[in-house]
């Protein structure tokens, strides 16, 4: 068996997914781990794989039939995982630049990006516009947490960060 990542777009439609898992399924793969999205009218996905490879070409020759449909892939193999994984909640006023910010502080210490997924939004109170993120962090060393508190923080006064539990 293979490991392929595959990305995926479309504009969105009711049915989309249950057609690329009946691809997957047809060839025999197994859908291991994803992420699907529909963003400003586009459906987004993110799919780990495994499949024979003997399967792998007329898998992609399927999902390529499939209309409207763009895809990258990659051969992938499983990663060593870190040794602990932390979630977050960061609340923040809107403005160019912020995740470049936050990703900044993170790798300055050392931490990956294991996940990241974030909304605009405006207050419902003020209307003053918010960005919003949730991310999972990997990291070798648990007293990088507080490090990467301190640091958030620094971003700026408007800054609300949050563990989530696991």
């Amino acid at each position: 068996m293979l490991r392929y990542l595959i990305t995926l777009q479309a504009p969105d439609r009711t049915g989309l997914v249950e057609q690329i898992a009946h691809a997957v399924s047809r060839h025999g793969g197994n859908w291991l781990d994803s992420e699907l999205r529909h963003i400003d009218g586009i459906f987004a996905a993110i799919i780990v794989l495994e499949i024979p490879s003997d399967n792998w070409d007329p898998l992609i020759e399927t999902l390529e039939c499939i209309d409207g449909l763009t895809l990258t892939h990659a051969s992938t193999r499983a990663g060593k995982p870190p040794a602990f994984k932390r979630s977050y909640s960061l609340v923040a006023y809107d403005r160019p630049g912020l995740v470049l910010d936050i990703s900044n502080k993170i790798n300055a210490l050392g931490i990956n990006i294991e996940q990241f997924s974030s909304q605009f939004e405006s207050a419902s109170h003020t209307g003053v516009a918010l960005f919003r993120a949730t991310f999972v962090l990997g990291m070798d060393d648990i007293a990088k947490q507080e490090l990467l508190t301190e640091s958030l923080y620094r971003i700026g006064d408007d800054v609300v960060l949050d563990p989530v539990s696991n």
